[in-house]
């Protein structure tokens, strides 16, 4: 039995995003660790206690800007091209805010998951990249941008 066309491109599974939840579960990991015995004052101090007010020490996820986590940070066009391409640019996204954690923090406990972190996120940038050549090389026009055959055929053009 031949391989399904895909098939080569398993960077798109389940697999990939199990490990992502993993990653979002070290994370809150590490914010748990580091915040669960602080003082109120250790709050203030910190700058913490407006999280501590909504939150309190439960974890929820948002950005270093405050901005809580919502679904309309992933993009879908459901055009091969352009959702590999988004995936890419998240991963480095990704990569360098870990590099920017790196930059701040000294604390082996801290750095040594936020560099395995890190370390996933190129990979899974390099991954997106082999499987967006692959893509690329199976298209029936090198015209990458002008349209996409995969759904374009240009039929309703006269």
């Amino acid at each position: 039995m031949p391989a399904p066309k895909y098939s080569k491109r398993n960077i798109t599974a389940a697999s990939l995003g199990t490990e992502e939840l993993a990653h979002m579960e070290m994370i809150c990991a590490i914010v748990h660790q580091l915040t669960r015995n602080l003082t109120p004052e250790e709050l203030v101090a910190s700058g913490f206690d407006k999280y501590y007010v909504d939150h309190t020490l439960a974890l929820w996820p948002q950005s270093a800007g405050g901005a809580p986590f919502s679904a309309t940070v992933f993009q879908s066009k459901g055009d091969a091209i352009t959702d590999l391409t988004e995936d890419m640019a998240a991963e480095q996204k990704a990569r360098t805010t870990y590099d920017n954690i790196l930059r701040l923090i000294q604390d082996p406990e801290i750095c040594d998951p936020i560099r395995f972190l890190r370390e996933r996120e190129i990979v899974h940038f390099q991954r997106f990249g082999e499987a967006l050549r692959l893509v690329q090389d199976e298209l029936n026009s090198k015209n990458f941008y002008a349209f996409n055959p995969e759904f374009d055929n240009n039929n309703n053009c006269k």
